[in-house]
This record gives structure tokens, sequence and C-alpha cells, in this order.
């Protein structure tokens, strides 16, 4: 039996998966998509009702005329992206997850402050006029999936590239070499149960392909590596180094009280690392919302498998605890 509620999206990054568990779990589900997209999502069934809009930014207007719908949004990377800090404070109907600690994923200075306060291991950070004295790489600011991110040897190879670098706010973060292992996590507030639901690495153009080259071959080519995201693909965490994972994640919760605001994180976050040879995380980046990596994922995964006995991505699991929330009389404690 269908809820009353409708839960909806932005149709990009991962609504299939957001929708597919929405619908798993009894909901009308509703997709809000560009006029070039709605043609892809009319293709699945789980969908129920579509809306088409010219751009991103007007959701805001898109969202305000579906009051009767009884929505509720799912964020994901392209809110943060195309509606920015402002675009998602604006918005009126109700939204899963904290709008505040948006500010503070997309701002990587204050997010370095976040995982710092944490007690999380981090890598330095340079400021432009500093010595740099080993490899770094530069990051934009927002979730743009790798894009505006560069990678300088020296202090000499920064100052050279900064001047032709389009993005006027950014971090300069020491190039730690290791494994990339992305963990996606889940945080409920209302059974204060933390799950880690899945792990996965990104594929990166072209620096991935770039690296299966040998390297006379790499030296010999005039490409400037680049970190845009294409695809995913599946990792296990070693067993011994899951105690870790969950130690960070639960200082990253019990931070986010501390600095943003009583209610702090909840829902789906992802700690973005790399594992050093001697079983270190260090932590580079957070996601504040699902990410896209939990696309590989539709189906459960192993870690998932641990707590459930059923199908259960992150998508299923945020209506899960909608669900759950309804069931409780606590919806209001997960919306904003």
């Amino acid at each position: 039996m269908e809820k009353k509620y409708t839960i909806a999206t932005l149709g990009s990054h991962s609504a299939l998966q957001i929708l597919k568990g929405a619908k798993d779990e009894g909901f009308k589900t509703l997709i809000i998509a560009t006029s070039d997209r709605i043609k892809f999502y009319q293709r699945f069934t789980f969908i129920d009702d579509f809306v088409e809009i010219k751009s991103y930014t007007q959701l805001l207007v898109a969202e305000k005329k579906l009051q009767n719908k009884n929505l509720i949004l799912i964020p994901h990377g392209s809110f943060v992206a195309y509606l920015g800090i402002d675009g998602n404070k604006k918005i009126t109907s109700p939204y899963f997850g904290n709008k505040n600690v948006l500010e503070w994923e997309r701002n990587r200075h204050q997010q370095l402050r976040w995982m710092q306060t944490a007690g999380l291991l981090t890598p330095h950070v340079f400021e432009p006029k500093d010595h740099i004295d080993r490899p770094v790489i530069v990051k934009s600011y927002g979730a743009e999936g790798g894009t505006g991110y560069f990678v300088a040897h020296n202090k000499k190879d920064f100052t050279h590239k900064i001047k032709s670098f389009l993005k006027k706010h950014y971090l300069v973060q020491e190039y730690i070499i290791g494994v990339p292992m992305y963990l996606h996590f889940f945080y409920s507030p209302i059974t204060k149960s933390l799950e880690l639901l899945s792990c996965d690495r990104r594929y990166e153009t072209n620096v991935d392909s770039l690296g299966r080259l040998p390297l006379a071959h790499q030296e010999s080519i005039d490409i400037t590596p680049s970190f845009v995201v294409v695809g995913n693909s599946p990792l296990a965490l070693r067993e011994s180094l899951m105690p870790k994972a969950y130690d960070m994640a639960e200082q990253l919760i019990h931070a986010s009280k501390k600095l943003i605001d009583k209610r702090g994180l909840w829902g789906p976050f992802c700690l973005e690392t790399i594992i050093t040879p001697d079983q270190k995380f260090y932590v580079i980046e957070l996601s504040c919302r699902i990410v896209a990596g939990t696309n590989l994922f539709i189906d459960s995964s192993l870690y998932a498998a641990f707590f459930y006995s059923e199908p259960m991505s992150t998508g299923r699991r945020i209506a899960r605890e909608i669900n759950i929330a309804i069931k409780r009389n606590k919806l209001a404690e997960i919306l904003d």
C-alpha cells in the first residue's frame, strides 16, 4: 500500500536508486528533470510522476507548484552543484537531511575544520603563499565530480598553473599516495544506529588511464591529468580496518553536533579516504548526502547484508528511515 507522501528528487546523479528504493518501500515517486532527460526517465516503471523543467535552477519554482503532492525531497550531489547553498535553503518542501551541513561540505576550509575537530587524520593543507615542498592537489569548492582539480609538483609548478585556474575558491592539499576508498555510511537519529552500507573507488579520467601506461610513455604524452569522475568500482575493505572506519564516522557525527547545530549530520554520508601502506586512513573529503558510488549497490552489498536480509541500497535505506519516522511519529526529526 502506497503512503500518502511522494518521494521526489532531481533527475541526475543517483535519482534512479533513490526512487527505486522509495517505490520498494511503498511510496509514490516523482522526478523533476530537464527537457533532455525526461524521455530517459520515462523508461522506468517505478517512477510515477514526471515534472519537466528547463534547468536545474527551476526546481525552486517547480516544487512550489507541487505542494499538494506531499513531497519529500531527497538531495544528492546535483542539489549542491547546481542550486548552491542559498538555493537549497530556499526549498520549502520537506527535505531529507540537515541543510546546514551542506555549507560545511561545500566550503573546503570549513570541511577541514570539521574533520580536524573530529580528530580525523587529514592531508597537510598549504596556503597559496606557503613554500610547497611536496606534490599537492588543488581542489575547487563544490560537488562537481572532480572538475576543477589539478596536481602541482612544487611551489614553482603551483605558481605557474594557478595563473590559468578559473576557480576563485580552492584548497591546496598534500597529494597522498595510497588506495582511494570511499566509505558509504548511514546514520539514523531515530534509532541512533550507524551502518557502513558499501565502499567504492572512483574511476577518473584521464588520470586513471594515464596510470596504465609505462612511465616512459607517460612522460612523452603532453596531457594534463584530469580527475573528472566517469564511473565507480566496488571495493571490500579489509575487515581489520572496519573498526577504525566506524570510529571515524562516529567522531564525525559527534563533531557535527558541536560545530554545526545540535541536530548534526544524519542520513547518508561518505568519508572519502586514502589508505596508505601503514594502514592509516587519510580523510581527503566529506560528502554529506548520498554519493554516486552507491549506485553500484542497488541490489544491496556485502556490508548491507550484515544488517538486512533483503536488498538494501542507500536509496532504499533513506526511504526506510522515512518509514520508521512515520511509524514512530518522528518525521519532523529527519526533515528540514
